[in-house]
């Protein structure tokens, strides 16, 4: 299963990709919703895990760019801030869920 991890800390990115590869998983790494957009293009992935505060465009353009492209690829949100209006728009998406940061390796997974 190969898994698009995004966001622009690169030590939540390098958490990600080792508890998500121990567990036999292919993860690519996005620092920027640009980087991953480029990604999609040239893979296929299973999961998307995407932060929803980074510089630029944020999470959120990137899940309803990924939902209008792949809209029965599941997407986990990942957010220290999550606010009513991020929940609300999460929501709208069916099968993207959140996870609060910091998270461990078992809610992680």
């Amino acid at each position: 299963m190969k898994i698009l991890a995004v966001d622009d800390e690169k030590i939540v990115l390098d958490c990600c990709k080792r508890v998500l590869e121990a567990e036999g998983f292919e993860v690519f790494l996005a620092t920027s919703v640009e980087q991953a957009k480029k990604a999609i293009e040239g893979e296929k992935f299973s999961l998307f895990l995407i932060d929803i505060k980074m510089p630029g465009l944020d999470g959120m353009h990137l899940m309803r760019e990924v939902k209008k492209r792949c809209m029965d690829i599941p997407v986990i949100i990942m957010s220290g801030y999550h606010t009513n209006e991020a929940i609300e728009e999460i929501a709208k998406w069916g099968d993207a869920i959140l996870i609060p940061k910091p998270f461990t390796p078992d809610e992680l997974l």
